[in-house]
């Protein structure tokens, strides 16, 4: 409830600071069609429902699983009208996250981590008239991992690579170019980790959700 709550209201900020810029135009919003350009301002939670078991090296269950937590932070998208039903989204921003070892008596912090999340969609959208443009999209995803910092004496290594996300949304019509931006996406993405240099391992599916709500403007 709390991230939700922070989701809003930073949300309702930015729709704040574009508001000036909105109030200055006149013209009814259209429907975005072929070679318009959306950029669009979010604020999005990353969550991971994670619950990996961590093994020995030998394969044997340590009874402690991964718990991956979630990151509210700004974001960008990119869309851009190849015919006017169909575009390509690309998203950017980063996200800070604290992996925990948790099970019986035991919740320790073992690293934290920034994710680079690049994700390229594409979007179909069925309408052509309307103030509301839904849409649902499908593409692909990479996860790099940088800025580690390994807690508690613990040592973690996480494998970066490729993965693939679902998408549905809407831009909803306010005016002139300016639209509110409501989007959820799936991830799929496994990962490898290795601790204390192997002795302890899990193959983590981080599979996170990635919702947003933001202000765009069309060009």
């Amino acid at each position: 409830m709390m991230k939700l709550k922070t989701l809003i209201l930073t949300a309702a900020a930015v729709a704040a600071f574009a508001a000036p810029a909105m109030a200055q135009t006149t013209t009814a919003w259209e429907m975005p069609k072929k070679g318009d350009f959306i950029v669009t301002g979010r604020v999005t939670d990353v969550f991971s429902q994670a619950n990996n078991a961590i093994t020995t090296a030998a394969g044997a269950d340590t009874g402690l699983k991964v718990d991956v937590g979630a990151s509210v932070m700004p974001t960008l998208g990119f869309t851009y009208f190849l015919t006017d039903h169909l575009a390509v989204e690309a998203i950017l921003g980063t996200t800070k996250h604290d992996i925990r070892a948790q099970g019986g008596a035991t919740d320790a912090l073992v690293h934290e981590t920034w994710v680079l999340p690049p994700v390229v969609t594409l979007q179909y959208r069925p309408l052509n008239s309307g103030r509301v443009s839904p849409y649902v999209g499908a593409g692909v995803n990479y996860m790099l991992f940088y800025s580690g910092k390994d807690k508690n004496g613990f040592t973690v290594d996480l494998g970066n690579g490729f993965g693939y996300a679902l998408q549905a949304g809407a831009d909803i019509g306010i005016q002139g170019p300016w639209s509110l931006n409501v989007d959820v996406k799936k991830v799929w993405f496994n990962t490898d980790a290795n601790i204390n240099d192997g002795a302890l391992k899990s193959d983590v599916d981080l599979d996170p959700w990635v919702v947003s709500i933001g202000v765009g403007r069309k060009f």
